[in-house]
């Protein structure tokens, strides 16, 4: 009995254990030695007030412990090529399954990666293209034919009997050249006769062709008259003229003097052009065998901004007319211009407007008939002689130093009088012509490509009907794995997404959305996956699909953990742990943790906002403006149908909808651009199509404050970005020993030799190359990752090193610094925006899309604005708990009361609620969006029945009383 019950204890022990991830003694950055317990197999969020320590939780702890773990199980060998990885500050995990982290940041900078391939669904469609694809000719667009060798003699006896026949195997075809040694070599294999542009000739010793001529050449192989007895010599004429000719024959009817042709390739039967048998590398832009071969498969090219290079024709080529010339006369290009100018009698005092179409030619193109010589090897002979000439031309310079240049700055120089444009010959598609003209359903691949995930779907639903039997079986199981993977993206609330969307151009939630799809695609079980803040950029209206989803990779029988401030996805959460009480050093505790409906009911900042305790109050009142507006009109780029809006300046504007339903083209695409060309006349980016803009004069400046990076290596910081680093550096050279030493600011970057480390070259982490794994950054063994050498670090200004002073929170060094005014005010923006936690040298690559916002607006803030100024933020609440929020808005508010606009894009009904002006873009996304469903004020949006955005900010208005 007595081992019955202990055997039933530790059952009980085993099941406790196995049931649960369990975390004690976390230390990891601000962690305060938290023990906590994680239940496997639920949907399970953490949250909290920002830099709270969720992050070090999820990320800093668990998925570093298990990925140090995989690292482990790698044999001794492999390891040692890999170096080890750092173990977190952590007692112990126990009940840890392998870790799958699924993080905000853009998935892949290249242009090549797009929404397509990675998610898989692309390559699966150049599988379905390559097996069930029927070619269509690009001369004729009728359907290519192909023949065994077996079909190509019974139709010519069929169609050729008795009839007098010569059978020819093309040689070349549409090629100039002479061809002597072509000829010489024929004769000596024996053959007496070629047919030459469609004549037939002897082949003679010393024969040559015209080499500046287009020429066709087939090489006579037999002559014979069709008949039933002669069946063994067609078919050995025909099989050495298919050797010969490449798999292609053609057959000369001598009497009607006409050709069949034949090809055991793809063919048009009309003007006999033929495509190779397609592979799946026919419709990849990746590939050589696929990519247009002008833009290389990137769709579009750079091209030279005629505008850019002659921004004023008034002005002389002396005045800086050729913007690229310059009005330094020392420049060698300058130089270079003059003695060519001096040569043809061109006058640099003359405006370009009064120069001849040929004067202006030789000046860009270095010839009279404006052709681009740049790579005339790739062109034509005639080219090319032009090419050869003494002066190149402005043109082909810029060119020549965009493309083969090493030096970024000359890159960077000769890129800002170049444009990005469609490219040319394959209209953006990226595929080679002949990849173009195989379709499925009479669609090709990149017109598939092109629509948004909803509308392909529904394509593919019904796509079998539109496919014979044999089509059917070979594509089965392929529509399968295709309509499988577009059915979980549609699930995370992707239907506006195309396949053809680049990645580098998605925001850090939507990546993260795929890569969730694709995760519940794979099927896994016994995963715990870790998300940091899935709902990033979700409408609310889309938050049950993403919930759904997030419980259909439960249900799979793994373990999800999710860092979140969406109200709604804590609720339908199955564990709720709240990271808190507040950020930075006051946080690193567990202030709760339990079912949602436990949670709601301690006394923390975060249930105070779930039952409505607190709340983010609406206003009153809300601001009229100063009464001037800016008007645009006609703004019909990508989704953008002809549309109007109208922004009151010296408000709080908010543009709302759903995902994709055009928010970005209009403001940060089309806005935005035209805005800032305004106010800085060099601008480049081009607004999206428009028609009209009016109000431009009651604005001096434009600030956009998105989410890109603020560096892109591990030497960026906020306190280099914010530019207050070197007033640290010029205090740290003020100090009395630093002066005995002779140590100027320059001792204290980390950027030069003098101050810095020199085994880390101050970067203060190593690089270790992971092989087939992200690179992992490891603290520098000779500093300690403090950046600086010992006899840097030996300068102190009150008690702190240079080192000690960027390991500082932005709450630290408002205190250190609060009696160097200068510096005291633009750290002090830093924690007015939420970022009190961050490090001063904290690495840019580290911080998330929301972070870098935020450094960037407490930069801006920094700054004296006009009154005039019109700042676009994009999502600024990203990352932020309801407490953040209500900072963030407190420093918006400020921006406003100055008598600034500030136009924010939000899906947050916090922000939106607050506004004084709305415009709701919509109804839906993608083709279904691109309107205006109302503009007007939050209540007048509430009331609107057409609008997503207005059912669910009525709730929350009703929810809420006015203060």
């Amino acid at each position: 009995m007595e081992r019955e019950e202990t055997q039933q204890l530790n059952q009980q022990k085993e099941s406790s254990s196995f049931g649960q991830i369990e975390v004690l003694g976390a230390r990891v950055h601000n962690l305060k030695n938290i023990d906590v317990s994680i239940p496997k197999n639920k949907l399970v969020v953490i949250t909290g007030i920002s830099g709270s320590g969720k992050s070090s939780l999820a990320f800093d702890t668990i998925f570093a412990e298990g990925q140090r773990r995989y690292m482990e199980s790698f044999a001794a060998y492999a390891r040692q090529f890999m170096g080890d990885l750092e173990r977190p500050d952590v007692d112990k995990i126990s009940g840890l399954s392998p870790v799958i982290s699924i993080e905000q940041k853009t998935t892949n900078r290249n242009p090549r990666s797009t929404v397509g391939t990675v998610t898989e669904v692309y390559d699966f469609m150049r599988l379905l293209y390559a097996r069930v694809g029927e070619a269509y000719s690009y001369n004729t667009g009728k359907k290519m034919t192909k023949f065994s060798e077996e079909e190509i003699i019974q139709h010519i006896q069929q169609n050729f009997s008795e009839k007098k026949i010569i059978v020819l195997a093309p040689v070349v075809r549409g090629r100039k050249g002479h061809y002597r040694e072509l000829f010489e070599q024929l004769r000596k294999q024996g053959y007496l006769k070629v047919r030459v542009d469609g004549e037939i000739t002897d082949l003679k010793e010393r024969m040559q062709l015209d080499r500046y001529k287009i020429h066709d050449i087939e090489l006579v192989v037999d002559r014979l008259i069709v008949q039933s007895d002669a069946r063994l010599r067609l078919s050995q004429s025909i099989q050495k003229a298919l050797q010969i000719g490449k798999a292609l024959v053609f057959v000369l009817d001598v009497e009607q003097n006409t050709v069949a042709q034949f090809s055991r390739q793809l063919m048009c039967t009309d003007t006999g052009i033929s495509y190779e048998e397609p592979s799946p590398n026919t419709f990849s832009f990746n590939s050589p065998y696929g990519a247009c071969p002008r833009c290389k498969g990137l769709g579009s090219i750079y091209q030279v901004n005629m505008q850019s290079v002659l921004p004023d024709t008034q002005k002389s080529i002396s005045e800086g007319g050729i913007a690229p010339l310059g009005e330094e006369r020392d420049a060698w290009a300058f130089k270079q211009a003059t003695i060519f100018a001096k040569k043809h009698k061109i006058s640099f005092s003359t405006p370009i407007h009064k120069l001849t179409e040929k004067q202006l030619n030789l000046l860009l193109y270095g010839n009279e008939q404006g052709i681009i010589t740049y790579a005339a090897e790739e062109i034509d002979e005639y080219t090319t002689r032009l090419a050869n000439s003494d002066y190149e031309g402005v043109v082909n310079m810029i060119l020549r130093w965009f493309n083969e240049t090493s030096s970024e700055a000359i890159r960077d120089w000769a890129e800002s009088f170049m444009q990005l444009n469609i490219c040319p010959e394959c209209n953006g598609a990226r595929l080679k012509k002949e990849s173009l003209f195989f379709k499925v359903g009479q669609k090709n691949i990149a017109e598939c490509a092109q629509w948004p995930l909803s509308d392909l779907s529904a394509w593919f639903a019904n796509l079998e009907q539109r496919l014979n039997d044999k089509q059917n079986v070979i594509a089965k199981d392929i529509l399968k794995e295709i309509r499988d993977r577009l059915h979980f993206l549609l699930d995370v609330g992707l239907h506006y997404l195309s396949l053809d969307r680049t990645t580098r151009t998605l925001s850090g939630g939507e990546s993260q959305r795929i890569r969730l799809a694709t995760q519940i695609g794979s099927q896994l079980t016994g995963i715990t996956y870790i998300l940091d803040e899935p709902s990033i950029g979700l409408h609310q209206r889309d938050n049950q699909k993403l919930i759904s989803a997030l419980k259909n990779l439960r249900d799979g029988g793994n373990t999800v953990l999710v860092v979140e401030h969406d109200k709604d996805i804590m609720l339908a959460a199955d564990y709720l742990i709240d990271v808190g009480p507040a950020a930075g050093i006051h946080g690193g505790r567990i202030v709760s943790e339990g079912t949602p409906a436990f949670v709601i009911q301690t006394n923390t900042k975060t249930a105070g906002y779930l039952n409505h305790h607190f709340s983010i109050a609406v206003p009153t009142v809300r601001r009229k403006g100063n009464g001037h507006k800016i008007k645009l009109k006609g703004a019909s780029g990508n989704n953008l149908q002809n549309v109007s809006i109208e922004i009151p300046l010296g408000t709080f504007v908010c543009v709302s909808g759903v995902s994709g339903s055009g928010k970005s083209t209009l403001i940060n695409e089309t806005l935005y651009p035209l805005l800032a060309k305004h106010c800085y006349p060099n601008f480049k980016q081009q607004p999206m199509p428009y028609k009209s803009i009016e109000g431009l004069e009651n604005l001096d400046k434009v600030i956009e404050i998105d989410q890109s990076p603020i560096g892109r290596t591990p030497r960026s910081n906020p306190a280099t970005y914010c530019g207050f680093f070197t007033e640290i550096r010029q205090l740290f050279a003020q100090v009395p020993e630093a002066k005995i030493r002779g140590y100027n600011p320059g001792r204290f970057s980390f950027n030069v030799k003098g101050g810095r480390c020199e085994t880390c070259h101050g970067g203060g982490t190593r690089v270790i190359e992971m092989n087939f794994l992200p690179d992992v950054y490891v603290p520098c063994e000779h500093c300690n990752g403090q950046r600086y050498n010992r006899e840097t670090l030996e300068i102190r200004y009150k008690g702190k090193s240079i080192a000690d002073v960027l390991k500082m929170t932005v709450d630290e060094a408002v205190d250190f610094f609060i009696n160097v005014p200068y510096l005291h005010r633009k750290i002090k923006t830093l924690q007015e925006v939420g970022l009190g936690y961050v490090s001063l040298g904290q690495s840019a690559v580290t911080l998330s899309g929301g972070e870098a916002q935020r450094v960037k607006l407490a930069t801006e803030l920094s700054k004296r604005d006009t009154g005039q100024t019109i700042y676009i933020l994009d999502e600024p609440t990203t990352g932020l708990h309801f407490e953040d929020i209500n900072q963030l808005l407190s420093v918006l508010y400020r921006l406003v009361d100055r008598g600034n606009t500030v136009v924010v894009i939000e899906h947050n009904l916090d922000v939106i609620k607050v506004a004084d002006y709305v415009i709701d873009m919509g109804p839906e996304g993608g083709k279904g969006g691109g309107k205006v469903v109302i503009e007007g004020s939050p209540e007048a949006v509430s009331n609107c029945k057409s609008s997503h955005t207005g059912a669910f900010l009525l709730a929350e208005l009703n929810t809420h009383s006015k203060v």
